[in-house]
């Protein structure tokens, strides 16, 4: 019983700060554009000349 005295209190603490950072990132548009990134990196390796 005193084991959930301390990991309870230790979850809800790390659910809160996954829980911020995920709110965190939708505020700072993180997820706006995932298409245009994901086709950045591959015409991005297209464009380099080859040596």
């Amino acid at each position: 019983m005193a084991d959930a005295l301390f990991l309870v209190p230790l979850a809800i603490i790390l659910s809160a700060t996954a829980l911020a950072a995920f709110i965190w990132s939708l505020a700072s548009n993180q997820y706006e554009d995932l298409a245009g990134a994901a086709e950045r990196v591959i015409h991005d390796d297209r464009q380099r000349p080859l040596s």
